[in-house]
């Protein structure tokens, strides 16, 4: 196990948070937030987010990921937490609520009741005027991790329905060159009205 998570922990390092989100940089913001990165891993994405001067929770519940990041990454301003979704029982205090969320190769882990359940969830904690940046995976599995499919239609439907809406989409290779793995990029943005409007064309 431990040897397994060394190697996922590599994967996860091999590549910059630049490579990753190359179609979405624009959509992060470029003042100081408050960002939320769910299913951190190493905390790659966690240290870019804090060397850009955002306020970063990262939420991971696999103690030897967080074990890794917490010595890879000391040098950044990261507030880890033991937390998994769909409830994030362990967001309190100050960590409530978030004006950027990120969800970067998380959501396949979760199942249909699941999902919805999280969609509900991070409406809760996303900022009327906050942004939501996931990262879907489409393709073949690996054995015995415990994805399931999901797709990027489903996921832009239930965040529609709490009013959540699309304002960019667009689909990347794999980084790292795994064969028949593709990615959706999607990001969402929560209308600072009440009145929740799903309408607006997507920005591009």
């Amino acid at each position: 196990m431990r040897g397994e998570i060394s190697v996922l922990a590599s994967q996860y390092e091999s590549v910059t948070f630049n490579e990753v989100h190359r179609h979405v940089l624009h959509l992060i913001p470029t003042d100081p937030v408050s960002v939320l990165d769910i299913g951190a891993g190493t905390g790659r994405d966690a240290a870019a987010l804090s060397i850009r001067g955002h306020t970063v929770v990262a939420v991971e519940p696999a103690k030897d990921l967080r074990t890794i990041g917490q010595r890879v990454h000391a040098a950044h301003n990261i507030h880890w937490v033991d937390d998994t979704l769909p409830d994030l029982r362990n967001l309190c205090g100050q960590h409530k609520h978030f004006r950027l969320v990120m969800l970067t190769a998380v959501w396949m882990f979760l199942c249909e009741d699941q999902r919805r359940c999280a969609v509900s969830r991070i409406d809760e904690i996303l900022e009327e005027g906050g942004r939501l940046g996931m990262v879907l995976r489409s393709g073949p599995a690996p054995e015995n991790r415990g994805m399931f499919t999901v797709s990027a239609a489903e996921t832009i439907s239930l965040f529609a329905a709490r009013g959540i809406r699309l304002i960019h989409q667009s689909r990347q290779a794999d980084v790292l060159g795994r064969e028949g793995v593709t990615w959706n990029n999607l990001f969402f943005e929560k209308p600072s009205t009440p009145e929740r409007t799903t309408n607006t064309p997507p920005a591009k």
